[in-house]
């Protein structure tokens, strides 16, 4: 059977970039791409997908990478009071009809249908205002807001020598880095979202022995700390688990996602 490893993606967060360079550095594994709703990554976890870019807070059964954090803006008409504004407050929003404080709306498209229909305003993270494409509304950053944070999200018994790799390729693992030496982490400045760090989403951070540094990621939102270095074999050599039923020792820790040690063999991917 051939190698394979599935990825899914919330709307607003596209995994590109990373998938580029799975497919010119391991062009003999099988990388499916899968765009799921916001609210459908445990069961998307549950099904055949591997790993999910998801946003924060996810279940604290799953291992989570923090990456970055997303702006959160205000979208108002163009022609709006706020619209003459560069950044907003919560204090901006004081009179102000808020069809949805965010950080994510439930039905964006809605929500922004209101915003176009002079109802209100809407707060939501900047990448799905843009996905959203509206002429007539523009976005604003609200200053005082945390934002939403994107994590890369998977089960203990999906882990896998091929999601290490593919958790390699978002920390920035070079082709020529070792996992048995352990290669250097390195932070490329290309623009785009940082994928440092190994720790508890949305709950703190804490270093992990299963990955290194980020490739091709920048971010536009707040860095997490490095994590450690990892060892493991390439995917080109890895042994099909048993799927869904493989399953890796468990010591729960406390917090929303939790990211510890390196992933264990075995792999959906290998079907």
């Amino acid at each position: 059977m051939t190698a394979a490893l599935t990825i899914a993606f919330v709307p607003g967060v596209s995994p590109a970039k990373w998938a580029r360079v799975w497919r010119d550095r391991f062009p003999s594994v099988e990388l499916l791409l899968r765009p799921i709703g916001q609210g459908d990554v445990d069961d998307a976890l549950a099904g055949d997908v591997d790993m999910v870019f998801a946003r924060v807070p996810v279940s604290e059964e799953h291992n989570a990478i923090p990456l970055w954090t997303e702006t959160a803006v205000v979208a108002t008409p163009k022609d709006s009071a706020l619209a003459k504004s560069s950044e907003l407050t919560a204090t901006d929003l004081a009179d102000v009809h808020v069809i949805d404080a965010g950080p994510v709306p439930a039905d964006v498209d809605g929500a922004l249908d209101l915003v176009e229909a002079n109802v209100g305003v809407v707060v939501l993270p900047q990448s799905l205002f843009r996905k959203a494409s509206r002429k007539d509304l523009v976005a604003r950053p609200l200053a005082d807001s945390p934002g939403t944070r994107v994590a890369l999200v998977w089960r203990d018994e999906d882990a896998s020598e091929l999601t290490e790799e593919f958790i390699g390729v978002v920390r920035g693992r070079t082709a020529n880095s070792s996992r048995q030496t352990g290669g250097p982490d390195r932070d490329p400045d290309d623009g785009s979202p940082s994928a440092r760090g190994g720790s508890t989403a949305g709950a703190g951070s804490k270093g992990a022995s299963g990955s290194k540094g980020a490739s091709g990621s920048k971010g536009t939102g707040k860095g997490d700390a490095a994590g450690g270095k990892a060892k493991a074999k390439s995917p080109g050599g890895a042994k099909s688990g048993s799927g869904k039923g493989s399953k890796s020792s468990k010591s729960p820790k406390p917090g929303r996602g939790k990211m510890r040690g390196k992933p264990s063999r075995g792999s959906k991917g290998n079907r």
